[in-house]
């Protein structure tokens, strides 16, 4: 069992920033950022592998997000600039043991409660 606590979320301007933290109680293979908004379906936003650190991004999100880690605190972050209104959603933390499909929902056993953005124009 792989316990995820999300921080950092917030309100904030369009073209502001935002930097959300992802603390899982033990090492994984993949960690990942999925986002919501409310009426659409959950999308993957940044995955990343751990023994690399080789990390993929959505299209949307390419360029204005950044995912990274501590492997000596088992935390995931995404740095998130140039912030748009389009952002606006509930982000969760995903990991899993198994290599493969950094950006696919259904490759992530464990997730954590989600963390609110809201970027206003």
């Amino acid at each position: 069992q792989v316990h995820l606590v999300e921080s950092g979320g917030g309100s904030v301007q369009a073209g502001g920033s935002l930097r959300l933290s992802c603390a899982a109680s033990t090492l994984t293979s993949k960690m990942g950022w999925f986002r919501q908004a409310p009426g659409k379906e959950r999308e993957a936003v940044a995955g990343l592998y751990t023994h690399n650190s080789n990390t993929y991004y959505a299209d949307s999100v390419r360029g204005r997000f950044t995912a990274s880690q501590d492997k000596a605190k088992n935390t995931l972050y995404l740095q998130m600039n140039s912030l748009k209104p389009e952002d606006t959603a509930m982000y969760y933390c995903a990991a899993d043991f198994l290599a493969r499909s950094p950006l696919s929902e259904t490759m992530y056993e464990y997730w954590g409660q989600g963390t609110q953005v809201t970027v206003s124009s």
